[in-house]
């Protein structure tokens, strides 16, 4: 494709390497981060209006709703017409609704795209995107997203990308939960770790939990548990996304207990205990320390 100026706000760990892609992609990338952060080929700018003023595509990467909304109103203000904005940020609908309206009065395109991947998806270039927004929009985005990500779907208009996400990572961190209790009763079973995945990575409780991401040490493919349970992804982001679900469940009045138990879990470990900073993985030693209880 023609290479496209892009403006990427927020320079992360997701965002960063993100950016990175798409300058290796020969894209023309100018980043901005309030903390000063930088990526691999991108020009660093001193602002937000810098980053995005000559940019056919601004790109924003942003920790939650908020400050999303805080940067989207500056954003919009200084991008040039017939600008696309795609926000990759996990916040909540009512704000992805916002910014998407405010983008869409203004005259501009708008698509939000949560990623499901975490930094390592992020660096190889194989995300996931659950895109929200017009036809138009994501047919513009979808080149940026091949060169970000493996998979982009389409799930509706402006806000689906985010429903999709929420609902995507309850399943994930309840079964995280499930698959951390079952190691944590084969132990006191006496039954075998690398038995007990050999069985269930290939029976009934097969889940991306246990195959691709195995809370146990030296069982199954590499994950952060043979890291010490660095992350990967962190136990206070999961929590974080645990609650966006929850905040949504209620708006619509849907009943998902399964989700709130796994929100209350989280919530003891990063905030009662010591998750904060590890992979929402570790789990599994905390269980394992326990009894019924407690």
């Amino acid at each position: 494709m023609t290479p496209l100026t892009i403006g990427f706000i927020g320079l992360g760990n997701m965002g960063a390497p993100m950016a990175a892609n798409l300058a290796a992609a020969g894209h023309r990338v100018t980043g901005y981060d309030v903390a000063g952060t930088t990526a691999e080929g991108v020009t660093q700018a001193g602002d937000i209006e810098a980053a995005v003023k000559e940019a056919d595509v601004v790109i924003t990467m942003l920790p939650n709703g908020s400050i999303l909304r805080q940067v989207a109103a500056q954003t919009i203000t200084h991008m040039k017409a017939g600008a696309l904005l795609i926000d990759c940020s996990t916040v909540d609908v009512e704000s992805a609704r916002n910014t998407s309206e405010a983008a869409e009065k203004a005259g501009f395109l708008s698509v939000d795209a949560p990623v499901s991947g975490g930094i390592g998806g992020a660096s190889a270039g194989t995300l996931t995107f659950m895109a929200g927004g017009s036809v138009d929009a994501f047919a513009k985005a979808q080149p940026l997203f091949d060169i970000m990500g493996q998979k982009a779907v389409h799930c509706g208009e402006a806000g689906a990308g985010q429903a999709a996400k929420i609902c995507n990572n309850m399943i994930l961190g309840a079964t995280m939960i499930a698959t951390c209790e079952a190691f944590a009763l084969a132990d006191k079973l006496d039954l075998d770790r690398q038995k007990m995945f050999d069985v269930v990575s290939t029976s009934s409780g097969f889940s991306w939990s246990m195959n691709n991401y195995c809370p146990a040490p030296g069982v199954g493919p590499t994950s952060p548990a043979d890291n010490g349970y660095k992350p990967g992804f962190a136990a206070e982001l999961m929590l974080k996304d645990l609650g966006l679900s929850q905040q949504a469940a209620e708006a619509v009045n849907a009943d998902t207990p399964m989700g709130a138990l796994a929100l209350e879990l989280y919530r003891q470990f990063v905030e009662d205990e010591d998750g904060r900073g590890k992979d929402f993985s570790a789990m599994l030693p905390r269980l394992s320390a326990r009894n019924r209880d407690g």
